[in-house]
This record gives structure tokens, sequence and C-alpha cells, in this order.
């Protein structure tokens, strides 16, 4: 979902943070179904072997306990239990489950990790060659809206057989967010953290003003039509559905779906990208705005304070009013 791509391009600056300039290091693994990537700095070798442990390990445990497509994790044990029976869970499960009923309020609807239903039949990976049928909608609707979700102290429960959980629409922004706070935790004070493309800033990169990240451009994917400047703190991500997506009798459907319909988003928005104080925080407005379109993304970006964002269409280029403060020259 996120097509925002870093850059190693910096403009000359003088040293802008404690550390003295220099190479960065860098962790790379896969995880959550993409590349996980971490650029960091510290003049201490065991301090970041220690740091790339603990984050490696977090994000294994991350993806083994709430990952769809690992078939023992308890996301997949709660969704075949779907209309049989309760399932126990933990704290961690609780407040996860009440990020997924706090986004879904905030989002009106829009980001609804009940929607899997309808993700399923409008798989772009699948071979196809026609659309899914109103009854097919009509039928994955029925089981999605989480506040069908029963929930009590401890134990949770899908009431209608087909129901199942994804957290997909903000886990991997979830997981950036934790890592930046993983490294601060072992004294990492210059960190960029990247997976898939959602980035969040721990402090500033050795000798440089701003960390440097080009946006891609939906026209010519691969390239950059843009960068902006990512200050310290700062996370960031875009959302677009241009390259995953399937064409049927000359109509492009994308993967995003607006689970209030059932149908993908089809507003001409090509690409959202938005920065906030948290990568989760900009993953959700990237995503809602972009199911929400020019103006209404827009606006809903601008109530959210501190956030700036830019949503890009085949016809215009509509910005919030600060986002230019963040383009980089």
């Amino acid at each position: 979902m996120a097509l925002v791509s870093t850059s190693q391009r910096q403009p000359p600056a003088a040293p802008a943070s404690g550390l003295p300039a220099g190479p960065l290091r860098r962790l790379t693994f896969p995880a959550l179904g993409t590349t996980c990537e971490v650029q960091y700095a510290t003049p201490d070798a065991a301090r970041g072997t220690q740091f790339e442990q603990a984050a490696v390990a977090w994000v294994q445990a991350f993806e083994a306990k709430y990952s769809r497509f690992r078939p023992d994790s308890l996301v997949s044990r709660i969704n075949a239990a779907a209309g049989v029976d309760w399932v126990d869970v933990d704290p961690e499960m609780e407040q996860m489950l009440q990020l997924c009923e706090t986004l879904h309020f905030m989002t009106q609807g829009v980001l609804d990790a009940t929607a899997l239903p309808l993700l399923r039949i409008w798989n772009y990976k699948a071979p196809r060659s026609t659309v899914p049928t109103l009854q097919e909608i009509a039928d994955a609707r029925q089981l999605v809206g989480w506040p069908k979700v029963k929930r009590a102290p401890g134990k949770v429960f899908l009431p209608l057989k087909g129901m199942a959980l994804d957290f997909g629409g903000f886990g991997k922004e979830y997981a950036v967010d934790i890592v930046a706070q993983i490294a601060g935790n072992h004294g990492i004070t210059s960190a960029l953290v990247d997976f898939g493309h959602d980035l969040r800033a721990v402090g500033l990169p050795p000798g440089r003003p701003a960390w440097h990240i080009g946006l891609e451009d939906p026209a010519k994917p691969g390239t950059s039509s843009t960068s902006v400047a990512l200050p310290a703190g700062k996370g960031v991500a875009s959302s677009g559905d241009y390259l995953r997506c399937f064409t049927i009798d000359g109509r492009r459907y994308g993967h995003i779906v607006d689970p209030r319909t059932g149908w993908p988003v089809t507003n001409g928005c090509l690409q959202a990208t938005v920065i906030a104080g948290t990568c989760l925080q900009a993953g959700v407005l990237s995503t809602t705005s972009f199911v929400l379109g020019v103006p209404k993304g827009i606006e809903f970006i601008q109530s959210c304070p501190g956030a700036e964002g830019l949503l890009l269409t085949s016809q215009a280029r509509a910005q919030t009013r600060a986002f230019f403060n963040y383009v980089a020259a």
C-alpha cells in the first residue's frame, strides 16, 4: 500500500546531530510480506548488534502472532473459530482489537479490520476474466463490519462463519513505530525505519538536516516525482493502487477496497502521501484520504493536528496548507 521510496541523496549541510558524519549501518530482513530495512548510526558496534537482534526478534514475534497468513497465529485461530466459539486473547491482543475499534471510528468505517471477505473476492493476484457478481459482493458485505465483532474481557468472537480479521491495514505501520521505539531504547539516536516504504525517522541522519525521501511517480513507477525532507520523529506513508490492480474490459480495479461500498476505489486518486507524528498515523491518514479522494481526503488530513498530505489524481495535485514545507529543494 505504501509507495514511498527512500533515497541516499542528501543536500550538503553542516552536521545537524550529535553524531559525526559518516556511513549509516544497515539492517535488512524479510518480514510482514515485504523487505524491512533500518538505516542507523552508532559508534558502538555491540550496541548496534543488540538493537538489531531486539528489532528482528520483536518483528518476528509480531508477525507470528498477528499475521493472517500464519495458520498458527492468534489471528488465524480467531478467524477459524468464526461462527463457532469465543477465543481467549491476552492483554496485548485486546489492545490491538481496541486499536481496530478506534481506527474504525476515527475513519468512519474506511479502515475496517473485518474487510477480509471483500479483499478475498477482489484479490488482484487471482487469475480472472470477470469481476465479482453483485451477489458475491453483497454476500461478502454481510460478513464485514467492525460493530459485528463481539468482545468481552479476555476473549473475542466473530459471530458469523466466514468473518475474518486482517490487521494488514495498519499492522506494518504499527511495527515501524515499535521498532523506532526499540532503537531509542537501545540508545540509537539516528535511524530511519523503513518497512516496505512505510517510514519513521529517529533523530536526524549524521551530518544532515533531514532524511531525504523520494516519492514515487505514479505515471512512471520506479522513479521519483518529487522528494520530501523528513525531520526527526516524523512518519511518512503513501497509498496508491496503480501497481496492485487488474483490468477487465478496459476498466482498472485497484487493490484498495472501500468496505462501505464493497467496491475498489474509483475516485480518480492515484496516490496519497501523508507526513505525521507517527508512521501509524501517517498510514491511517494516507489510506483514508485515498479512499475519500479530493477534496474530502485533504479535509480529513487537515482535521488531524500536525499532519500534512498530498493527493495526486489523473487531473490534479491537491495538498494541505503546509505540505510544501516538507518538499525538498
